[in-house]
């Protein structure tokens, strides 16, 4: 459960799978640097769109408990891909291994088609920001 306060706009399309906005809670702010699928060795782990998804979630995951944040902390997540087409027609297997890592919290998400990333191999790259809450 988060104390951050998700926004769903009167007028817009009703959101599936993400946030129009989110309002968060009063607390210290972390910026996370964008998440591949490397493995700790700094290469690109997963041939699929859905593979690379899991480990550069997992990776967020891992970044947010590094910094004494947890998933349900992400107040924006956003979301590159080299091809949108591959991306939407996994829909269903990426938003398992969503959940498997982010849970049921939906925060602000917004998906970028882009030429390439950093690193050639890489498919995806999710860049996310989160809000610790302050006191109880």
């Amino acid at each position: 459960m988060t104390r951050h306060r998700i926004v769903t706009a009167d007028g817009l399309a009703r959101p599936a799978g993400f946030a129009h906005a989110v309002v968060a809670a009063p607390g210290a702010s972390v910026y996370l640097g964008g998440q591949t699928a490397q493995g700790p060795d700094g290469s690109i782990v997963g041939e699929t769109m859905v593979e690379q998804f899991d480990v550069a979630a997992g990776n967020v995951v891992t970044a947010l408990r590094a910094a004494g944040a947890a998933p349900q902390d992400l107040v924006q997540l956003l979301i590159y891909v080299t091809d949108v087409a591959a991306y939407q027609s996994s829909l269903g297997a990426i938003g398992t291994l969503y959940r498997k890592h982010f849970g049921r919290h939906y925060p602000a998400i917004a998906l970028f088609g882009v030429a390439a990333l950093f690193d050639a191999d890489a498919m995806i790259e999710l860049l996310g920001t989160a809000v610790i809450p302050a006191g109880p």
